[in-house]
């Protein structure tokens, strides 16, 4: 961070605060990932700390590659974003043809030492070229139907694509994240109620439509109806959450991660939190999501007020897809929601997932950077 920091000045140009609840929110995230891998490590690979090892690579990568992202202005971003938005989608396309199965999904490619997500990619580019569009056509989506109803075009063509991985979980992430986005943006109340009822009615259907999402919906409802098929994950989660009471069993001391609980490192990690650190380490872990989440509504706020649009609707997006990604995992492994292959934000194991993260957190800290910039060089101190 020291090229956030003025020349021959104590003025600091970041946001501290964000900085160190990152920091905070990945050294849990590495040792829970280290806790919770361990079993499966060893069971699949004869390795132990084979996924610490990857999560420990992944983590030097992003080091590597935030020098470039706090380093890029958003200005990169603005103009690049339908660029960034057409790769997106040719990778969504791509995954279909040469993508790695797991599970029957076909979300990854493989590169041999990484294994890229491209669902991933498509939410950063997805906000990006809404918040571009948001930034020059605010008007016209406020006072026109097709204005206002393009961007989510742009997404369905995206959720699509995902669909056929298939990944209903990303695609749910995407359109509330749109819609909120649209209604920050001040459309009219008819048109997102509108829209609202029309992707209410096609999630539904989709949702009828295959079998076995039909099957995730009634082994939610209740999964000890079929406790060793649908309702098995959920059942060892909630076990899970349930050992571990107010102070958990301690660090380590999980049985679930034992080959019960499966994804006890990646979507199902917040189980394992549960169980180990009990309720309060829930709490502080939530906590601390929600206040990033905050603080990026915050400097979008920041940025609206100052007139930089794009970096408002931008950091406003990143806000809202760590919350509504978060509601959705804890409702998974809470049983409050149907299974979704999603992961908590700088916490479960992945490395597309903590990338793509890390890299909107550097955008959010270069936001506020350009906002800390224009007041110091509005205001030069002494005068």
């Amino acid at each position: 961070m020291f090229f956030l920091k003025k020349k021959n000045d104590n003025t600091i140009l970041y946001d501290r605060f964000l900085v160190w609840l990152t920091l905070g929110l990945c050294a849990t995230g590495l040792i829970m990932v280290t806790s919770s891998s361990i079993p499966i490590g060893q069971n699949l690979y004869h390795d132990p700390f084979f996924f610490v090892k990857r999560e420990i690579f992944y983590f030097f990568l992003v080091f590597l590659l935030s020098c470039i992202f706090l380093r890029t202005p958003i200005i990169f971003w603005e103009r690049n974003s339908n660029l960034i938005l057409i790769i997106s989608i040719f990778l969504l396309s791509i995954v279909l043809l040469i993508g790695k199965s797991v599970h029957g999904s076909y979300r990854w490619i493989n590169f041999g030492f990484l294994n890229v997500q491209p669902a991933e990619i498509c939410k950063i580019s997805s906000f990006f070229y809404i918040s571009n569009y948001l930034s020059r056509k605010t008007n016209e989506v406020r006072n026109n139907f097709w204005d206002f109803l393009k961007p989510l075009t742009i997404i369905s063509i995206q959720s699509i694509l995902l669909l056929a991985e298939p990944d209903l979980g990303t695609v749910i992430v995407l359109f509330l994240t749109t819609l909120s986005m649209l209604f920050l943006s001040g459309v009219k109340i008819k048109q997102f109620f509108t829209i609202i009822f029309i992707v209410f009615l096609t999630l539904t259907c989709l949702i009828l439509v295959e079998p076995y999402r039909l099957k995730r919906i009634l082994s939610f409802w209740n999964p000890w109806q079929d406790p060793f098929g649908n309702g098995y994950q959920l059942i060892q989660s909630l076990i899970a959450l349930g050992r571990g009471h107010f102070f958990g069993e301690g660090l380590g001391n999980s049985i679930q991660k034992l080959n019960y609980l499966p994804e006890a490192h990646s979507d199902f990690i917040f189980s394992i939190i549960g169980e180990e650190l009990g309720y309060v380490g829930c709490f502080l872990i939530l906590l601390t999501i929600f206040i990033i989440s905050f603080r990026a509504m915050y400097i979008g706020k920041k940025s609206l007020s100052k007139k930089e649009v794009f970096s408002g609707f931008l950091a406003c997006s990143i806000g809202l897809w760590f919350s509504f990604q978060t509601l959705i995992n804890i409702g998974t492994v809470t049983g409050i929601l149907p299974t979704k292959g999603l992961t908590l934000p700088l916490i479960s194991y992945g490395g597309s997932s903590l990338i793509i993260n890390l890299m909107a957190i550097c955008i959010l800290l270069r936001i506020d950077f350009e906002i800390r910039l224009s007041e110091n060089q509005a205001f030069p101190k002494g005068k």
